[in-house]
């Protein structure tokens, strides 16, 4: 699933494609919204929201998209050739003159009214790169269930809205304790720590375009963008031990964990004790 600087990106794209430019080509490809005809309306803005996509459009109408893990908004000039997969994966056309965008596998695509876009978004948490940021709240969110782990508490968008699978290993490696430890064991100033750490690697990688970092410059070689995830079996940056792959889900659904032994304390995978 994308994290929230790559959703952040794609509606930069979308934005400088299709804001403020009349469409002349609409086409929602699922059932519910086939016949609507947006054709003649001026988009507004494109804007994230956590790991959403809401495209306003004139007439006080938003379309909502979220990408989840396979789904992605392409943008093509008008003479360019769409290359983001199969016609029968397009869920999405919004052309104008100049561009024109393209969603492919989009699992989440409807129509609103703008002002209903709470009944999309309004159960996120404060987004790590929105108008609406706010640390406390966030810190607090995660602190709200204390036996949960860490690294499902970092990725329930309730808690705050932007992190993917890959910062939650990077955050709480950062952290130096596993994702598995329960939130409310965390020394008293880590969850503060955590979320300036993550709204501050967000702000930095919002930019960046493929090129996700987290870790510092000094001494880096090429490739050795991040200290764990990914790089199972490798050593780890700091201390040299071998970084380490599981699981790890709410039984819902399951997602690749990295951690390293040597750095991070608290809870492994198969375990009752610590690493």
């Amino acid at each position: 699933m994308p994290e929230g600087d790559t959703v952040w990106q794609t509606a930069q794209r979308l934005h400088t494609a299709l804001a403020g430019q009349a469409l002349t080509r609409s086409d929602l490809r699922v059932p519910r919204f086939a016949t609507a005809d947006l054709t003649g309306r001026t988009v507004l803005d494109v804007t994230p929201r956590g790991k959403h996509l809401l495209t306003r459009i004139e007439g006080g109408l938003t379309l909502h998209s979220h990408l989840r893990m396979e789904g992605s908004w392409q943008v093509y000039g008008s003479d360019e050739r769409w290359r983001g997969g199969p016609t029968h994966q397009i869920r999405a056309i919004l052309g104008n003159a100049a561009h024109t965008a393209v969603g492919y596998r989009l699992p989440v695509l409807e129509l609103l009214r703008t002002a209903d876009e709470n009944q999309a978004v309004g159960h996120l948490g404060p987004d790590l790169l929105g108008p609406d940021w706010d640390p406390d709240i966030a810190a607090a969110n995660l602190l709200s269930d204390p036996a949960r782990p860490l690294g499902e508490a970092l990725l329930d968008q309730r808690n705050l809205a932007g992190i993917g699978n890959v910062y939650k290993s990077e955050l709480a490696f950062l952290a130096r304790v596993t994702p598995w430890l329960p939130v409310g064991e965390l020394p008293a100033d880590t969850p503060a720590r955590l979320v300036a750490t993550a709204h501050r690697l967000l702000e930095a990688n919002k930019n960046s375009f493929d090129r996700r970092t987290t870790t510092t410059a000094a001494g880096r070689r090429p490739g050795d963008r991040l200290h764990v995830y990914g790089r199972e079996g490798r050593p780890c940056l700091r201390c040299g031990t071998a970084i380490r792959k599981a699981e790890q889900g709410d039984g819902s659904r399951e997602r690749p964990t990295y951690w390293c032994p040597g750095c991070q304390s608290g809870p492994i995978p198969g375990s009752h004790h610590t690493s």
